[in-house]
């Protein structure tokens, strides 16, 4: 059957301070909303619909940079989460199917939570998702009888007696497309924030004889951001739950308090991970591979039984092959290592192919940008470069070559030939002690006249 999600992002978000959209912030180096697109895409939903408002254009961008499908509707006023979900209807009016109701800044819902909503709706016309808080404090209460839903209640509107309750709201609803709609249009505002609230709709719905229900998921999930306070807590609970996962999965992380993971890390068995390291977006590291302490990697592919760091940086584009060592305060970007490559410290490697077994000497840097377009640098295979080796792209240095230390490569090197780029050395006998007994000298006389 066809699936729709429909995520809310509209809100301002006031209490994060902050000119950026409330969504847009990160968690595990991705915005919420993000978080919120990548649960409900386990669904394989047919259409995404964000409802976007404060910020719609950045909030946009950053959808359609996730999901180029999605689709973006701005809900110009801010009247209420029943009014934000309206602004779908016209997206979705010829679709059939279940929706669902997100929020995007509701980061942690389950893919296996939504799928039981789904599942629940073989016996119920409308499913909410509920949770069991530990203090309920000014959540809507869901008021039940036996396995039914009968209303739910927002904290402004609920009794004494409805306030007691724990079972709680967390915004989260399965209707079918058609019939979610109709229930939207028939909610009034006549409640104490004078808003049009998307709860309203079970009560509605049972006065039409439609049955309602909930499915229960654990309070974590339901955590919702909404402070800066909260946005910490949030990356905290990530974290935690992404290092046992690792450690489960059979990863070994030497000091997990400090390693920190990004939404779609993945770190295959037996690999080790040592402490300080920091994963972005995008990142594969293979079994067997070992990221070294204080390193940062982002948009990269780590391959079986190569080595990285310490203290070193892979950023997009990154490729690194088997058995490849990239050691200390080496940075690579938008390059491919071969199998073997020995990379061991001070080095940039930028827009560049290094062929097997290659060893790239101390202090190296292919200068691939001249200041507009960006060049690229072909190392072959079992080439040798020497130390403080300057390559100047676009440069080609043939297989089994060798560069000498301190030498500047403006032009391509033959297969297995030697190449110097470096200024003869002059030798001066004596300049050394005339130089500095004439700057002495110089430093006694201005001393005198002060």
């Amino acid at each position: 059957m066809p699936t729709s999600l429909i995520i809310l992002a509209a809100g301002q978000g006031t209490r994060m301070n902050s000119d950026l959209p409330k969504v847009l912030h990160h968690v595990a180096s991705a915005p919420l909303l993000v978080h919120a697109m990548t649960a409900g895409a386990a669904l394989s939903p047919d259409h995404t619909v964000i409802v976007a408002g404060h910020g719609a254009e950045a909030v946009s961008k950053a959808a359609l940079a996730h999901d180029e499908t999605a689709r973006v509707v701005v809900q110009e006023a801010q009247l209420g989460t029943a009014h934000a979900v309206a602004q779908a209807a016209p997206l979705l009016k010829d679709v059939s199917g279940d929706a669902i109701v997100l929020y995007g800044d509701t980061p942690f819902i389950r893919p296996e939570t939504l799928e039981a909503m789904l599942a629940a709706r073989a016996t119920h016309a409308v499913v909410v998702l509920g949770f069991e808080a530990r203090d309920p404090g000014r959540y809507g209460r869901l008021v039940t009888s036996g396995d039914s839903l009968d209303r739910i209640v927002e904290f402004k509107d609920a009794s004494l007696e409805e306030r007691a309750i724990t079972l709680c709201n967390s915004g989260v609803i399965c209707a079918d497309t058609s019939t979610l709609f109709d229930l939207v249009a028939a909610v009034g505002n006549d409640n104490a924030s004078g808003e049009y609230y998307l709860t309203d709709i079970v009560e509605i719905a049972r006065k039409r004889g439609l049955s309602a229900g909930v499915v229960i998921c654990d309070e974590a999930e339901t955590m919702g951001i909404n402070t800066r306070a909260q946005l910490a807590e949030a990356e905290a609970a990530f974290q935690t739950r992404a290092r046992a996962e690792a450690m489960e999965n059979g990863v070994t992380l030497t000091d997990p308090d400090s390693i920190f993971f990004a939404l779609d890390t993945v770190v295959g068995r037996d690999a080790t991970i040592a402490p300080h390291v920091i994963f972005g977006l995008g990142v594969t590291i293979e079994s067997g591979a070992e990221i070294r302490a204080f390193c940062h990697l982002e948009g990269c592919h780590v391959s079986r039984g190569a080595t990285v760091g310490p203290f070193a940086r892979l950023r997009p584009g990154a490729e690194l092959a088997e058995d490849v060592h990239v050691g200390n305060f080496v940075e690579i970007k938008n390059a491919i290592l071969d199998e073997g490559v020995k990379v061991g410290h001070l080095t940039y490697l930028g827009d560049a192919h290094v062929g097997q077994h290659t060893n790239i000497g101390a202090g190296t840097i292919t200068c691939n940008y001249d200041g507009v377009f960006k060049h690229h640098t072909e190392i072959g295979a079992n080439v040798f470069i020497g130390s403080d080796t300057m390559l100047v792209a676009p440069v080609t240095i043939g297989a089994g070559a060798m560069t000498a230390s301190g030498s500047v490569i403006t032009a391509d090197v033959p297969a297995e030939a030697l190449a110097l780029g470096r200024a003869p050395q002059v030798v001066k006998p004596g300049f050394a002690r005339k130089f500095f007994d004439r700057l002495k000298a110089q430093k006694a006389a201005k001393g005198k006249l002060s």
